[in-house]
C-alpha cells in the first residue's frame, strides 16, 4: 500500500468562475428545456443499470455517462432534499426518512422549499411539471396533507408517502386522487409516463419547460408491470467483492450481521434483486416514450435529459441482506447520464459529481448564477459542453447520515435492544440511532475514504478504494497518524461549510 502520508494534501479544488448566463439565454432566444428522471434506490455498483438498455442507448450513447456520481447521503428523503435544495444535509437539516428527522416537515416547507431549484426556474418563466415520489412523509396529515403543493411547480402529481406501485394516493395539484390495483390506469410508473406526455401535449408553445419524473422503481415492494413479471428468472445477486463477507473490522451495525448469511436470507435477497430489475423495465420504457415524444414534437435537440437515482443499494454486501444507509460504494454511488444540446455522444467522464450539483446545473442552463443562492453544490454544465478543456474541479466531498432507530425493542430482533430499525427475521438490522457518520471521500491520485461515527466507540473507518475497491480492509490502524489528523480537520471543515465555502472546498 502506498503510504497514506502521500495523500494528506488531497481534496483541493477551486470554485468555477461565477456562473453567468450562457449565450443562448440572451433576450429573445428560447432557453433549453430540461427533463430529470429520478429513480428510487437504483445502484450502479451491483449492475443496477444492466436492465436499462434504452436509457443507456438513448441517453448514455447520445451524451455523457459520469463514472463517479455520488449521493451526499444514502437514503431517500434526505437525498431528495439535497437534490431539491442543492445543499448538504447539515444545511437543509433533513436527517432521515422520519417526520422527526425533518422529512417533508413544516420546517422544511417554510425554509427550504421556497429556495429549491424549481422556484428559480419558474421565476425564469419555465413551465414546471412534477410526477411521482416526492419525499417519504409528503402528504401525511402532520406534514401539511395533500393540499400542500410546494412552490415552483405549475403541475403537481406527487405520491403520498413512500414508494408504491398500486393502491396509493396522489396529490394532484393539491387535491387527493386515490388509485387502485388495475394495471391500465393505476400502475404508477406508467401513470407518471402518461401524465408527462399529457403535459407535453398541453404546455404553452414557445416557453421552456422543466419536467421531473420520479418513478418508484426499483424501491420495494418491487411490483413489476405484468408483462415483465417473468423476466430475469435465472439472475441472482452478484457473489463477488464483499458479498457474504464479515464486517468484523467495521462499525458495530455491520459486526452484528451474521456471516455467512442463512439460506433464507440469501434466497430473500436474490428474489429482491430479480424483482428490482423487473420493475426497472417500465422505467426504461418511460425514458423511451419521453425521448420519442420530444423527437416527434421536434424538441429533442433543444432538451437536456438527466437520468439519476437518489441513492445506491446493497444485496448481501458485508452480510447485510437488503437496504442502503451505509457509507460504502454500493450505497453512495449513483448512475448519472445526460444528453442535450452541445453534448458530444458516447462520452464517459471521471469528474466526481454530487446530487447537490444538479440544482446549480439546472440554474446555469436557465441562465442563473448559483452564487446568488444558498446552494452548496456547483454547476457541472461546463463539463457537459466542454469536457476536454482545463476545468478545475473538486477532488473531495462530504457524505453524511443520521441513523434512525426505534425506541422500543424490535420484535424481529429483541436481542439487540432498543435503538435499531429495518430488522429482518434473522435478526439482522440495517439501521440504528447511532448509525450516524460523516465521511470525506477523495478522488485524486488515489481514491480514499475517511469516516467518523457518532457512537460510543467513536469508531473510525479508512479505506484505500484504489487498492481495495470493495472496502474490505479498514486500514485505520495502518496509516500514519498525521494523515488521520489531517482528514479529521478536513471533515470538520466540510461539516461546517455552507454555500460558497462548500464550493471553494479548500483546506
Amino acid at each position: 500500500m502506498v503510504p497514506a502520508t502521500k495523500y494528506v494534501g488531497l481534496g483541493r479544488f477551486v470554485l468555477l468562475a461565477v456562473l453567468t448566463c450562457v449565450p443562448r439565454c440572451t433576450t429573445g432566444v428560447k432557453r433549453p428545456n430540461m427533463v430529470l428522471i429520478l429513480s428510487d434506490d437504483q445502484d450502479v455498483e451491483l449492475g443496477g443499470m444492466t436492465p436499462m438498455k434504452k436509457v443507456n442507448s438513448l441517453i448514455g450513447d447520445a451524451g455523457v455517462t459520469f463514472l463517479n456520481a455520488f449521493t451526499v447521503v444514502p437514503l431517500c428523503c434526505p437525498s431528495r432534499s439535497s437534490l431539491l435544495s442543492g445543499k448538504y444535509p447539515h444545511n437543509h437539516m433533513v436527517r432521515n426518512n422520519s417526520l422527526s428527522g425533518n422529512c417533508s416537515s413544516i420546517l422544511w416547507q417554510k425554509i427550504e422549499e421556497p429556495q429549491a431549484f424549481p422556484v428559480y426556474l419558474q421565476k425564469q418563466d419555465y413551465q414546471t411539471f412534477y410526477a411521482g415520489k416526492y419525499l417519504n412523509q409528503y402528504g401525511k396529515k402532520d406534514a401539511g396533507g395533500v393540499a400542500h403543493k410546494p412552490p415552483g411547480w405549475n403541475v403537481w402529481n406527487a405520491l403520498v408517502g413512500n414508494s408504491q406501485y398500486y393502491n396509493y394516493s396522489l396529490s394532484a395539484d393539491g387535491k387527493e386522487e386515490k388509485h387502485g390495483d388495475q394495471y391500465e390506469k393505476d400502475y404508477l410508473t406508467d401513470l407518471i409516463t402518461n401524465r408527462s406526455i399529457e403535459f407535453l401535449n398541453k404546455k404553452k408553445p414557445g416557453k421552456p419547460f422543466f419536467i421531473m419524473l420520479a418513478p418508484p422503481s426499483p424501491h420495494s415492494p418491487w411490483t413489476s408491470a405484468p408483462q415483465y413479471a417473468g423476466f430475469f428468472s435465472n439472475v441472482q445477486a452478484p457473489r463477488d467483492g464483499s458479498f457474504n463477507q464479515s464486517g468484523k473490522n467495521k462499525h458495530w451495525l455491520l459486526r452484528q450481521a451474521k456471516s455467512p448469511m442463512s439460506s433464507t436470507s440469501v434466497d430473500f435477497l436474490d428474489n429482491a434483486f430479480r424483482k428490482r430489475w423487473q420493475t426497472l423495465l417500465s422505467v426504461d420504457d418511460l425514458v423511451e416514450k419521453i425521448v420519442m415524444k420530444l423527437n416527434d414534437t421536434k424538441e429533442l435537440d433543444d432538451t437536456y435529459i438527466f437520468y439519476t437515482s437518489d441513492n445506491g443499494y446493497h444485496t448481501g454486501q458485508f452480510s447485510l441482506p437488503i437496504d442502503k444507509r451505509q457509507l460504502y460504494e454500493f450505497d453512495i454511488r449513483i448512475p448519472l447520464l445526460v444528453r442535450g444540446p452541445g453534448i458530444k455522444p458516447k462520452q464517459t467522464l471521471q469528474h466526481p459529481i454530487l446530487n447537490i450539483d444538479l440544482g446549480p446545473t439546472f440554474l446555469e442552463i436557465a441562465g442563473l448564477a448559483v452564487s446568488n443562492t444558498t446552494m452548496d453544490g456547483q454547476s457541472f454544465f461546463p463539463l457537459l459542453t466542454a469536457p476536454q478543456t482545463n476545468i478545475t474541479w473538486r477532488s473531495d466531498f462530504l457524505v453524511e447520515y443520521s441513523g434512525e432507530g426505534n425506541e422500543e425493542k424490535d420484535p424481529d430482533c429483541p436481542v439487540l435492544g432498543p435503538g435499531v430499525s429495518q430488522c429482518f427475521p434473522d435478526c439482522v438490522c440495517e439501521d440504528a440511532f447511532n448509525n450516524t457518520y460523516a465521511c470525506v471521500r477523495t478522488l485524486a491520485e488515489a481514491s480514499l475514504q475517511y469516516c467518523e461515527f457518532a457512537d460510543q466507540e467513536d469508531y473510525v473507518e479508512v479505506y484505500n478504494v484504489t487498492s481495495d475497491p470493495h472496502q474490505i480492509d479498514n486500514i485505520v490502524k495502518k496509516v500514519d497518524p498525521t494523515f488521520l489528523q489531517a482528514m479529521n480537520q478536513r471533515l470538520i471543515k466540510l461539516q461546517s461549510c455552507a454555500a460558497q465555502s462548500c464550493r471553494d472546498n479548500k483546506r
